[in-house]
């Protein structure tokens, strides 16, 4: 057990073998590589003979199995990750030496660099980042979920995002991690009845991060906020497991009536950039919804929903959309499609 007494990390056997043959999900101290573009994808596969963690490859089972690996273990191997990340960029980069020490290897674990890294992107003149550190650290270190859940995201940022090269990346850089996790804290601080304070985080997500998520609103684990400008996510919305959101997603209501109002997203679900979902509806798993649609009607599971409004138009494979972050949906089907219509035309049933 770690000094802190957080949850930590053990791997985890993938008893499909999808994921490794896929070689997905692992991740490893930085021996070298790092920054630059041309060097990001050497890091990543140095790192990931190295060090492994658990699976979380392109399909539930292997992802529910990298669920089950996150227990009470004698390691943490993604803070371990994180810090000989900063180690390393910290002698690659001198001038944000100090950065990196105040911010990664300062701390005992990775809920105390977190709390650190959001109290001070979050502060303002009258809500102080030594208050914040102090409110972010008694929920983080008293709450097995989110424990679980800074983690589960932070694999998802680094397999699914092509841009986050390091673990270290999404803790420090990435602002769609930084809303994730700082609406964690506003969700439980809601529950605890201090809805005043959620509120006021709310507000202040919404000011540093352009993104608008209700502390009351449900979010699974294991999700990817990509970019995350203009996301808005309602009160009574419920965004399921390893759900991938891209930028200016909006799950909405459709007036101002009160009680359960806004969208249902299941498990495995892809929401393009742009989509614009409205209405106590639900959006079935792994479903894949395209960007700039507006849903306003049920999704089935597995399908994938174009324009405004939205019509199902195929169906996607096997692994979750968001998983495989495929923004398109079957060839076969649209030839189908297009054969039906061509048909169709032809017997007159379509008007020409």
């Amino acid at each position: 057990m770690t000094s802190c007494g957080c949850l930590v990390l053990e791997k985890v056997d993938d008893h499909d073998g999808e994921a490794a043959a896929r070689g997905r999900g692992r991740v490893g101290v930085a021996q070298g590589g790092g920054g630059c573009g041309s060097c990001a994808g050497e890091w990543r596969s140095r790192s990931e003979a190295m060090f492994p963690i658990y699976v979380m490859g392109n399909s539930r089972g292997s992802t529910a199995a990298a669920a089950r690996g996150i227990v009470d273990s004698g390691g943490d191997p993604i803070w371990e990750a994180v810090k000989s990340e900063a180690k390393y960029e910290a002698e690659k980069e001198p001038i944000l030496s100090s950065f990196l020490y105040a911010s990664v290897l300062s701390h005992n674990c990775l809920e105390q660099a977190l709390s650190f890294v959001l109290a001070n992107r979050l502060e303002d003149p009258t809500l102080l980042a030594t208050q914040l550190i102090d409110i972010f650290n008694d929920v983080m270190m008293n709450n097995k979920d989110i424990c679980r859940s800074i983690r589960l995201d932070a694999q998802a940022f680094k397999d699914r995002d092509p841009a986050c090269a390091q673990y270290s990346w999404a803790l420090l850089y990435l602002k769609g991690y930084h809303s994730l996790q700082s609406y964690r804290i506003a969700h439980v601080l809601w529950n605890q009845g201090r809805k005043v304070l959620a509120l006021a985080l709310q507000s202040r997500i919404s000011e540093v991060f352009a993104v608008d998520i209700h502390p009351a609103a449900r979010i699974g684990e294991g999700i990817l906020l990509d970019h995350g400008t203009g996301l808005v996510i309602g009160e009574t919305a419920v965004v399921g497991n390893w759900v991938s959101l891209m930028q200016g997603v909006t799950l909405g209501g459709t007036g101002k009536e009160h009680g359960d109002r806004h969208p249902k997203i299941g498990p495995g679900a892809l929401l393009g950039a742009g989509a614009t979902i409205l209405g106590n509806i639900n959006v079935g798993e792994g479903a894949m919804i395209a960007a700039g649609s507006l849903v306003l009607k049920d999704v089935p599971p597995h399908s994938m929903a174009v324009g405004n409004p939205a019509k199902v138009v195929g169906y996607t494979e096997k692994e979750d959309p968001s998983l495989t972050m495929k923004h398109d949906a079957r060839r076969d089907y649209f030839e189908h499609v297009a054969i039906s219509f061509s048909d169709d035309r032809a017997n007159g049933s379509v008007e020409r």
